[in-house]
């Protein structure tokens, strides 16, 4: 499979490293979209989408932010690729959604939501096949998580000594309001029962080694609750997980065997 990414930052240099270090040798990444014309070591790159389209691929991977989605989503889709979309955030927008979908459906692709920083976004999907009740998400990360976001002009990061909640509402407006750190807001709206409906908080924790996600859902299947704590990246925003979840899905679209779909 010939995969492209748009962007190399912490997310898409730990996938591209991922995929070197596969014995397997299922993928080969053909391409890189930056922001600017930087050499990547071994793998073609450029800053003109016209260019990048002309690379041989399969599959683009975006991880470089909601502004990408918006660029290039549907471009990529017409063109024929296949697109994986770690800043699912942007589909708060919801004719952003509707063009995405509409282009992947006319060019016979498919668009990829991995996991990413949540867990459960499977069984919550599942449990929408039928009566869905509540879906909430609490996200705490520390102060250094928020830097070069609106919460760093509202608070004193450096001086916080106890937890202090900067939003309540829904999915779509947490993922809207702070789109570089809670995708995963937007995700469970998706997933579950709508950006809308789905309520959530965010706190600036410092006394939060990791970002922190808790999810409670309540349905017909009855209810179930999560925690998750992840490790953050060389990005403080974003996880080490979520290359991981990238990589088990390029894995899910080549194995002979699914685990957790």
């Amino acid at each position: 499979m010939r995969i492209g990414f748009i962007g190399y930052g912490a997310i898409g240099r730990d996938v591209i490293e991922r995929i070197g270090r596969e014995p397997s040798g299922d993928w080969v990444v053909t391409g890189v979209l930056t922001r600017s014309d930087r050499m990547i070591p071994g793998i073609p790159s450029t800053s003109r989408l016209s260019e990048f389209l002309e690379y041989e691929m399969d599959l683009v991977i975006e991880a470089a932010g909601q502004d990408a989605v918006r660029a290039y989503a549907v471009p990529i889709l017409d063109a024929g690729c296949s697109l994986v979309i770690t800043s699912v955030g942007a589909l708060c927008d919801d004719g952003l959604a509707r063009d995405i979908e509409a282009a992947a459906a006319a060019s016979g692709v498919r668009v990829f939501f991995p996991s990413c920083a949540l867990a459960g976004l499977d069984r919550i999907a599942a449990a929408r096949e039928g009566r869905l009740d509540r879906v909430s998400l609490t996200t705490r990360k520390p102060p250094a998580a928020w830097y070069g976001t609106g919460v760093e002009h509202r608070y004193d990061l450096d001086r916080l000594t106890a937890p202090v909640r900067v939003f309540q509402g829904s999915a779509r407006e947490a993922a809207q309001r702070y789109p570089q750190s809670v995708n995963v807001a937007a995700a469970v709206g998706l997933a579950g029962v709508g950006l809308d409906q789905t309520s959530v908080e965010i706190w600036v924790d410092p006394a939060c080694q990791h970002n922190v996600h808790q999810v409670e859902v309540e349905g017909e299947f009855g209810r179930f609750s999560f925690e998750v704590n992840n490790f953050p990246s060389e990005n403080p925003k974003t996880g080490v997980i979520v290359a991981m979840s990238i990589m088990k899905l390029l894995k899910n679209l080549t194995a002979p065997f699914v685990m957790g779909i």
